[in-house]
């Protein structure tokens, strides 16, 4: 029994065809999708990366795991999927970055490992080392290929080769200046299908592609799939100025450079042209290793799970990036195959329930028949895959964090009257309603089935009130629910620690 699990940063989770999406074409993860389940209302549960990213893999909250930042050091205390299989006897891999950021108590200061966050997973086995935001492996490889390496490796995502870009007369965006089967999306499917294809004993590995995360440059033949032209323009008011009225924090968001979408929509059709095409690219790798599986004659006993650890903005509410609490920087995808005949009831199937990034480790445990640590805030999915259907006591709502008092590193001292531990919002969202709590900002209320694209705040509107009330229960009822469980469920004995697991 194996698992392959995939994700793709950045991925918005509509832009798959097989959710009907009218421009991406996605045909490996469609099949995927018929031979498994797919999730319709999946969310990450934090952004950026790293907060994200440890939801993912401990299955716990951000407001329970606490890395909130890109950099911030992951509690040594934490369990997560990797160590967990290992004691199991597995040998878990990593092709790819799990943005984690060691724990410095009881690490000598001076340890090179303290001025980064690419160190692998702890529990992971093998993995492709990272400098400077990039594979070295993959550097390595394009320079003995003969491609110029710049100081800053970063540079190789974006360069492109000299022309006229789409948005000022040229016939496409500018492709990549490598070749396709050069990029780094390539190149880690290579990796990946190597390792596998040695294994002599069933295995676990993480694929973790960087694409199709910015910078949004794609190699040809990917950087012309899509025509600029017919593609949509963001969702936004006609002024920045119209948006920032919505909130204060909104409004700060939308001042900084990082953030605020180019004005022009030639220009995100253009970047969002380039953005499909690297999901394309993706898709398209993803297919050379699904069919290795098949030769091999490990697709029948392989657990595949793909997703994404945040979603983009992409021009919408004048934002780019992943931020805040608008649907765009959370909602992605889910598809889950279980090859096992009991998971032919969900075959095919795709599922409306609210699911969530912290339930894929309790998922990867159960598969293998592991105990879910105490720690997850996270479900199995198994045995909604195994019915086809939804379990009445499934939760009803997705939840998502943000945590600002540093936005991409730079801090937002001085922009609020209060301080970094007052510099968070959460967010519960259902069917019906969004509700964003803020800690030291007003609340926001968005009624979705009349307002899908969250103009209009409620909060304030004194016929909303009862429901305004009703969320923040909810809200501080989740909260309540999901506090440290460790210990909880032990009691001390005279025969001894004795637990007693209680459903979520």
């Amino acid at each position: 029994m194996n698992i392959l699990f995939v994700t793709a940063d950045q991925w918005r989770g509509e832009c798959l065809s097989a959710l009907g999406h009218p421009v991406v074409k996605t045909p490996h993860l469609d099949s995927l999708a018929q031979e498994g389940t797919l999730f319709r209302q999946h969310y990450a549960q934090a952004t950026p990366c790293a907060p994200s990213r440890t939801s993912m893999h401990t299955g716990m909250y951000m407001s329970n795991h606490r890395c909130v930042n890109n950099g911030t050091p992951v509690d040594s205390r934490l369990n997560n999927w990797a160590l967990e299989v290992r004691s199991a006897g597995y040998d878990p891999s990593l092709f790819g970055y799990s943005d984690t950021a060691p724990d410095p108590r009881g690490m000598d200061e001076n340890d090179p490992r303290l001025t980064h966050y690419t160190e692998p997973l702890p529990g992971i086995g093998s993995y492709t080392p990272h400098e400077k935001a990039v594979s070295v492996g993959w550097v390595d490889s394009l320079r003995d290929k003969g491609y110029p390496i710049p100081d800053a490796p970063t540079k190789l995502h974006a360069d492109t080769i000299e022309g006229t870009e789409w948005e000022d007369g040229g016939e496409v965006p500018l492709p990549l200046a490598m070749k396709t089967e050069d990029h780094e999306t390539h190149y880690m499917v290579d990796e990946c299908i190597d390792w596998i294809e040695k294994q002599e004993k069933p295995w676990i590995t993480h694929l973790s592609l960087l694409r199709p995360h910015e910078p949004f440059v794609a190699p040809e033949p990917y950087n012309q799939l899509y025509d600029p032209a017919t593609l949509a323009a963001p969702e936004r008011p006609d002024s920045i100025e119209q948006e920032d009225q919505q909130h204060p924090f909104l409004k700060y968001c939308l001042q900084q450079e990082k953030f605020k979408a180019p004005e022009s929509d030639r220009v995100i059709q253009r970047m969002t042209a380039s953005y499909y095409g690297l999901m394309t690219e993706v898709d398209d790798n993803l297919g050379r290793l699904f069919d290795s599986l098949k030769s091999g004659g490990q697709w029948d006993s392989t657990l595949i799970i793909f997703s994404s650890d945040h979603g983009e903005q992409l021009g919408d509410h004048w934002l780019i990036g992943k931020l805040g609490y608008f649907d765009q920087s959370y909602y992605i995808p889910l598809i889950v195959r279980d090859p096992r005949p009991a998971a032919d009831p969900g075959r095919g199937k795709q599922l409306d329930a609210f699911t969530e990034n912290v339930d894929l480790m309790p998922t990867m445990l159960d598969w293998l028949g592991l105990d879910i640590p105490a720690q997850c805030d996270g479900q199995s999915l198994l045995p909604m895959m195994h019915t086809g259907q939804t379990p009445e006591s499934w939760r009803s709502e997705a939840h998502w964090e943000f945590d600002f008092r540093k936005l991409y590193q730079v801090p937002t001292d001085g922009a609020f009257d209060f301080g970094a531990h007052q510099s968070s919002l959460s967010v519960i969202r259902d069917r019906q309603y969004k509700y964003v709590h803020f800690t030291a900002l007003p609340p926001l209320l968005f009624d979705l089935q009349r307002d899908p694209q969250e103009t209009v705040n409620l909060a304030d509107n004194a016929k909303y009130q009862t429901i305004l009330l009703e969320y923040v229960q909810k809200m501080l009822s989740w909260r309540m629910k999901h506090t440290d469980r460790a210990l909880t469920e032990i009691s001390l004995t005279e025969q001894g620690p004795v637990t007693v697991r209680s459903p979520l």
